[in-house]
């Protein structure tokens, strides 16, 4: 089971989300938002939006209501009004690149507690740099050789609970990937050859790769996944480097620099997602000397990193969103999903054989869970999201009905929807 698994629709039919001026990554601003960016919370005038957009206009193409987390696959998340402002300027000067990294990730390490900072295209990216730096250290012969290291010391290892689909990238960026079951495996298994240890944060919450899901029946780790701090203690020990992988855990699954303060020698963050900057930004963060490394194998040099190009714009917005980030109130911006969700459950109240309710995910947040008696809604699950991705006024959800990319009013017109497409499945035919 894993993310795609969950996904409605493939190829050129599910539409990414709208990004341009909108309200950001459903985080709390002042007021709605409305008067920074030109959208009413008023759900009419957001399905009039829907149905005439940049998307639909210049290529066909129709957006949808986003029912889900802020997933690459669906388009990620929504910037602030502030953050495009910054990209907006940004595009009007030319700057040296190698001052623009250096200076970024400065300020991005000051932000996080951290004694240096990379910014990378994505998570991915910080993946494959982060090993790849791991792998040369600051010796440049070594940088032009990789992803075929020559030498022994190239073996990544994680314990089997924390393998998932992208840890794939230490595999790109040259490494070999040493699997250990047991904690004793996984101790004997750290030795000269190892160059770096890879963790998954939301290992600990979960056992499926896969969008946070229901405490009530998602699999909960058993006493034999070792978590975070275990593997830091681990590399530390056998002074190997540990790097976390926490891409999608802000702000209710992990703290910004939780893992750093634990020991973490690297940590990837997406941009995008939680943050609320560019979808293809990311952050590598961590020991002044491993990102050091990083940065030669990282565009604008000509290493493995030379293809994962991070635009100028990007990096201005990713500044701005994490200095936007580190200020929010984030109790307050998740009490916010949570009235959102209680909306959507009243919209949805007395509709004949459907159940709503609020559940509590794996990282910690509420979302909607949906039920139905198929005696009265003849639908597997998978034909309700077909059918609710097939309408004119799309909507995409993935286990549950997930309310943190919402913008003010948008919850309504989620609750409107649901409401009429079972209303309609349940009528006699």
């Amino acid at each position: 089971m894993n993310r795609r698994s969950f996904v409605v629709g493939t190829g050129s039919g599910v539409a990414a989300s709208l990004t341009l001026g909108l309200s950001g990554c459903g985080q709390p601003e002042s007021g709605t938002g409305a008067s920074d960016t030109g959208w009413s919370p008023e759900p009419g005038a957001i399905e009039a939006r829907y149905r005439d957009n940049i998307y639909t206009r210049l290529l066909g193409v129709r957006p949808h209501l986003p029912a889900h987390e802020h997933i690459s696959r669906l388009g990620g998340g929504r910037m602030a009004p502030e953050v495009i402002a910054a990209m907006r300027e940004a595009n009007d000067f030319f700057v040296d690149m190698h001052e623009l990294m250096e200076a970024a990730g400065a300020r991005i390490a000051e932000l996080m507690g951290a004694e240096a900072a990379l910014v990378t295209s994505g998570g991915f990216s910080a993946m494959v740099l982060g090993a790849a730096g791991c792998l040369t250290g600051s010796d440049p012969d070594r940088v032009h050789v990789l992803p075929r290291p020559g030498w022994a010391k190239r073996e990544c290892l994680i314990q089997s609970p924390h393998r998932f689909d992208y840890d794939r990238a230490y595999r790109d960026a040259g490494m070999t990937i040493v699997e250990a079951e047991t904690r004793e495996l996984f101790v004997e298994r750290a030795t000269e050859r190892t160059a770096m240890i890879a963790a998954l944060a939301a290992a600990e919450r979960q056992t499926m790769f896969a969008p946070p899901a229901p405490t009530t029946w998602a699999p909960a780790p058993g006493p034999e996944v070792m978590t975070v701090r275990e593997q830091i203690e681990v590399g530390r020990e056998a002074r190997i480097p540990v790097l976390v992988d926490m891409a999608s855990d802000l702000p209710t699954g992990v703290g910004l620099n939780e893992f750093l303060e634990a020991g973490a020698d690297l940590v990837v963050i997406s941009g995008g997602k939680g943050i609320g900057g560019p979808q293809s930004s990311g952050i590598l963060a961590g020991r002044a000397d491993l990102i050091q490394a990083a940065r030669l194998n990282a565009s604008p040099n000509d290493g493995i990193g030379r293809g994962m190009k991070v635009g100028k714009e990007e990096i201005i917005g990713l500044v701005v969103a994490l200095e936007r980030y580190v200020q929010l109130d984030h109790a307050a911006w998740v009490a916010d999903w949570r009235t959102k969700a209680e909306t959507i459950v009243r919209e949805l109240a007395g509709v004949r054989g459907l159940t709503a309710e609020i559940v509590l995910n794996t990282a910690g947040y509420e979302d909607v869970e949906l039920s139905w008696d198929p005696e009265i809604i003849p639908l597997t699950t998978d034909q309700a999201k077909a059918g609710l991705m097939a309408e004119e006024l799309r909507l995409a959800y993935l286990m549950t009905i997930r309310t943190r990319v919402l913008r003010d009013g948008e919850e309504v017109l989620v609750g409107r929807r649901l409401r009429e497409f079972f209303v309609e499945a349940s009528e006699p035919k």
